[in-house]
């Protein structure tokens, strides 16, 4: 027998696209604006730190990190998103999503700029200042997936809902080309007033002293939108299905809702008692029926979002060959410390334009078309493509193809155009509201695992099997061309994982979950 569905879940359901979901777009898509920014901006400063605190005097090369500096400078954020994503998933659940939606904000703002005032007397006494900051940092950013993703969800209509995810989480495409953009106007406003001769000529002089307050202003810049936007998120109404179905305030709810969709709104709260009484609307996370239900989508978004996050942390390892190939970056010691920056800088600042944007929008505009699903097998499978063309020819040092490019370009359009957008939006919209935070956080978490495996294991990995070819102070590894074949399989198994994911395309998240089942002909309210 069918159960009726609350009136103001169905006004949600129904209501055209208006002013306020897009408000909701701008607040919880300006917090991912500043999560990429601020997770992504370290990757252009790191070879900047390498040179004004680990120059070592008489050698040939410019100062670079030691690996284990590296890593540390790069993976403490990742892993301070990990455990945000856990504790605030869990926390949004308990004390709904908007309560502690500012906390995470106030947490980036407060680490950001810190992270840019990191003091120390040694150099291992600033890096050891910048990663405790920076863990901070990604405790918050980490916060703001499940928070935000949940938000939009429990915010959108049935109709563009994907849209809506998506478009929250395709900002983070403009946070790395701000994160670009600021670093190539920075770096070239000190070039111009401090010039200096490449390191080769040079190897003191070649690094300003004022290059130390470039990376300190590139992380601080990561503080702005998240201040602009606290107003605004403290603004902002909670989401009637938490008010509803977790809370179970039918009064508030309807209240809430009445004043963001302009509609008279009954609070109808025998049928709020009634749901909550209903065994399908109180199972736990560790329950057999929760495992029964859920357990296969589970480990489809954590599995997916997993390898995914592998793949895509990842890349980074051999952009440095393939850019270096065809010209876009010089060897580093035939630049000056800020010269290198600003190439850096624009060298993934052209490949945000043409790859990475470009497929965040192309999911947002398809995603309620052709599905979740479409998209992420899609994604993967090309992925698998372009990441299996360009190993099995590759020839480090000796490819000077732009084809290399175009392939590494093609490979960020589908993962945008793909998993790295839909498995956000998935776990938003296929489990209960009294768990959905906390199952997107779950997932997220795993993602971010899977992060911190691509973006390190493979550090190590990619090195040359021969000692000789290896970086400074790392060990040898299996080499870049055996690393991208285990990326491609990670891909593929991505692919397959994807097909334990239901599609939400056109459905309600009550009918997804199973807490409500919308009555044949009843009444929907709609705007």
């Amino acid at each position: 027998m069918a159960r009726q569905q609350l009136q103001v879940l169905s006004a949600l359901d129904a209501a055209k696209t208006q002013f306020y979901h897009f408000t909701a777009i701008v607040i919880a898509g300006m917090g991912f604006f500043t999560d990429s920014y601020d997770l992504f901006c370290i990757s252009l400063v790191t070879k900047l730190i390498g040179r004004i605190y680990y120059y070592v005097p008489g050698s040939t090369n410019p100062g670079s990190l030691p690996p284990n500096v590296n890593a540390a400078i790069n993976g403490v954020a990742l892993c301070g998103t990990l455990a945000g994503q856990l504790f605030f998933g869990w926390i949004g659940d308990k004390m709904g999503r908007k309560r502690v939606y500012g906390v995470t904000l106030i947490l980036m703002v407060v680490s950001a700029i810190a992270s840019g005032l990191s003091f120390g007397q040694t150099p291992k006494g600033v890096v050891a200042t910048l990663c405790f900051f920076r863990f901070w940092l990604g405790f918050g950013v980490g916060g703001d997936y499940p928070l935000s993703a949940t938000i939009m969800s429990e915010y959108a209509n049935k109709k563009t809902r994907g849209a809506f995810i998506a478009a929250v989480f395709a900002m983070q495409g403009f946070g790395i080309l701000a994160g670009g953009i600021v670093s190539i106007i920075v770096a070239s406003a000190f070039q111009a007033a401090y010039p200096a001769l490449p390191y080769q000529t040079d190897p003191v002089g070649s690094t300003v002293p004022q290059a130390d307050y470039v990376w300190r202003i590139i992380l601080m810049v990561g503080a702005i939108p998240a201040a602009l936007t606290y107003y605004w998120r403290m603004k902002m109404p909670e989401t009637a299905r938490y008010t509803a179905l977790v809370a179970r305030n039918a009064k508030q709810a309807a209240s809430d809702m009445a004043t963001v969709l302009n509609v008279e709104m009954e609070a109808e709260p025998e049928i709020v008692e009634r749901l909550a009484m209903e065994p399908s609307n109180s199972y736990g996370l560790f329950s057999k029926e929760f495992l029964r239900r859920h357990g296969l989508h589970l480990l489809g978004t954590t599995s997916t979002w997993f390898f995914i996050d592998i793949a895509f942390y990842s890349q980074s390892l051999f952009q440095k060959d393939i850019f270096t190939a065809v010209g876009w970056l010089p060897s580093a010691k035939t630049m000056s410390a800020l010269r290198e920056t600003y190439m850096i800088a624009r060298a993934q600042t052209i490949i945000a334009l043409c790859g990475t944007i470009p497929g965040y929008w192309f999911t947002v505009a398809f995603i309620d078309y052709i599905g979740r699903f479409a998209i992420q097998l899609m994604g993967f499978f090309m992925m698998t493509a372009f990441m299996l063309g360009i190993s099995i020819p590759y020839l480090p040092r000796k490819n000077t193809d732009p084809t290399a490019v175009v392939m590494y370009a093609f490979t960020f359009f589908f993962s945008n155009f793909g998993p790295n957008a839909t498995t956000f939006v998935v776990p938003a919209e296929i489990f209960p509201a009294r768990l959905r935070s906390t199952c997107h956080g779950i997932s997220a978490a795993c993602g971010k695992a899977g992060a911190i495996i691509g973006a390190f294991g493979f550090l190590y990995a990619a090195e040359s099997p021969v000692k000789a070819l290896d970086d400074a102070g790392y060990a040898p590894g299996i080499g870049v061309q055996n690393a991208l074949y285990v990326l491609a399989a990670t891909d593929f198994l991505g692919f397959l994982f994807t097909f334990l994911v239901p599609d939400a395309k056109g459905k309600s998240l009550e009918e997804m979950c199973g807490e409500v089942e919308p009555e044949e002909g009843s009444g929907v309210v709609s705007a």
